[in-house]
């Protein structure tokens, strides 16, 4: 057997066994899938009008800020199930099993790239379920073509995959679940300050670089753009870099913390 067909077989194994474990206790899936939706039902239900004549004045109604935060949303979810792939992988260092698999012979490599494949598919699984609750109540993409609803998702995807790296490397160097839950907080909060729930230029001046330079805000306007049919202007080339660049942190600072020898 080739190394590339061994390193494919073991990754098909590892991904296998976290599905089962995704399965088996889906407490934390399901609170970290409640939230975006949760905030979707408040924010529209609750606040939806005032919000929507906030962004849009007084002709604006519950329909223009649906279809404004439905993406910021969307990005939150894969946040929030990056949180889970955090505490996932700081258990299994934690309870023995990776040094069951350092004696085997298995691709060094299959471990970790079984956490990252089983986040990202469970991440797209998220957005699915947040985009039939947002369709549910009114969301509607009808600005959008064929070839920009598979862009969307494709950014979708890829910023599922950079995020999962870091996740990786925040339970690797995480002693115990609960510190691996408290270091990838930065993934559930940082949409909170981009531009999910309201435009930047409506934000205090002082507080627009904050929502601006960070990877959700791009991420979340070139989706937004692609959903709705509007301009994304320069955000998709940013959104594309922040997810390069943050795959190949996480992948470099993952890779080398798992390879060290165990103390």
């Amino acid at each position: 057997m080739s190394t590339l067909s061994h390193a494919v077989r073991d990754t098909t194994t590892m991904l296998r066994r976290n599905l089962l474990h995704a399965r088996r206790y889906p407490s934390m899936t399901l609170n970290l899938l409640l939230t975006p939706i949760m905030l979707l039902l408040l924010f529209v239900f609750i606040f939806g009008e005032a919000m929507s004549a906030g962004i849009g004045g007084s002709g604006a109604d519950r329909a223009d800020y649906i279809a404004f935060i439905v993406p910021g949303l969307l990005l939150m979810t894969i946040g929030g199930a990056t949180v889970g792939t955090a505490v996932s992988v700081s258990m299994d260092m934690s309870e023995g099993i990776i040094a069951r698999f350092r004696t085997m012979a298995i691709s060094r490599g299959s471990v970790l790239n079984g956490h990252v494949i089983g986040s990202v598919l469970q991440s797209i699984i998220g957005v699915v379920l947040v985009g039939a609750v947002a369709v549910a109540i009114g969301f509607r993409s009808s600005g959008a073509t064929a070839l920009e609803w598979v862009l969307a998702f494709g950014m979708m995807a890829l910023f599922a995959l950079s995020l999962t790296w870091i996740a990786v490397g925040m339970g690797l160097i995480s002693p115990n679940a609960e510190a691996a839950s408290n270091n990838a907080l930065p993934l559930i909060f940082l949409p909170m300050i981009s531009s999910t729930f309201v435009p930047i230029d409506a934000m205090p001046g002082w507080f627009q670089p904050i929502a601006e330079y960070q990877p959700f805000t791009p991420a979340i306007e070139t989706v937004r753009g692609l959903l709705l049919g509007t301009e994304i202007g320069h955000n998709g080339w940013l959104a594309v870099a922040w997810c390069l660049g943050l795959a190949a942190l996480g992948w470099f600072w993952s890779r080398s913390v798992f390879n060290r020898d165990p103390k």
